[in-house]
């Protein structure tokens, strides 16, 4: 079967983005031909359809935090589409070494965003990684390449969801998708919450940037439903990448398969 085109899927917790991937060259990072940016809870499955509505045949590459939505996914593509070739991605698939004692116990989403970055770090150079979604996550890889750990702390909107929740007057504001940085000042409840969300999601970043890279010396990647809002703001220089995770997909789709870029296998 011809594996073309490659559908990547990053299903987290809160979105499930889906990249159509028909040619990946050794130049740069790879780029979803089209893509699509759904609500994990509940995914509008004819807007994938849509999306292969030409395509007889397809190869779907999964990388998933959220086992409910991955599951929902495969029982989909099984009913709908059993000629197509499904993988659920795991640490031992990834073309990337991990310096950690349980490869397996590491968000996926994680590894995958090291395969990408590795990709496009200069040779030598060390690199951060910095993912702003239902988490925020800062990761370390090493000048060789390989994943090293980093860190786990609550994303903006899980914050905000926090304080509306263990709170009796605090209201539950919308900070999934951040399109600017708020004033620093609130002058109210709701903009003093936004103030100390977004600003303190910035803050704990460069903090953690300057404990784990001391010397300044790591390239910053930073990807995450705010991630461009947030990245303006940060201390140091960063590279905004918001399929960075679907890209780590396809790069490892193709060292899984070993597929060049005519869709045809290597011999």
């Amino acid at each position: 079967m011809n594996r073309f085109p490659l559908i990547a899927v990053d299903v987290g917790n809160a979105r499930t983005k889906v990249g159509v991937f028909r040619e990946i060259d050794d130049s740069g990072l790879p780029k979803p031909e089209t893509s699509l940016n759904l609500d994990a809870r509940a995914p509008r499955r004819e807007e994938v359809e849509q999306l292969l509505r030409a395509q007889e045949r397809a190869c779907w590459y999964i990388g998933s935090v959220n086992r409910p939505a991955a599951g929902e996914l495969v029982d989909w593509l099984r009913d709908g589409r059993p000629d197509d070739r499904v993988v659920m991605l795991t640490a031992g698939d990834l073309p990337l070494k991990v310096e950690l004692p349980r490869a397996d116990m590491v968000g996926v989403d994680r590894l995958l965003n090291a395969v990408g970055a590795n990709r496009l770090r200069p040779s030598g150079r060390p690199a951060l990684l910095v993912d702003v979604g239902t988490a925020i996550t800062v990761d370390v890889v090493s000048a060789e390449g390989a994943f090293r750990g980093g860190t786990i702390s609550p994303g903006i909107a899980m914050s905000a969801r926090a304080l509306h929740e263990f709170t009796d007057l605090l209201p539950l504001l919308p900070m999934e998708q951040l399109d600017a940085a708020p004033d620093p000042l609130g002058t109210s409840t709701e903009t003093a919450m936004k103030s100390g969300l977004f600003w303190g999601a910035v803050g704990a970043i460069d903090r953690l940037a300057r404990e784990l890279d001391p010397q300044g010396e790591a390239q910053i990647f930073l990807g995450g439903g705010a991630g461009q809002s947030v990245g303006r703001m940060l201390e140091r220089e960063t590279v905004c990448l918001p399929h960075l995770t679907l890209a780590g997909i396809a790069l490892a789709a193709e060292a899984m398969e070993n597929i060049d870029t005519d869709g045809d296998d290597r011999e």
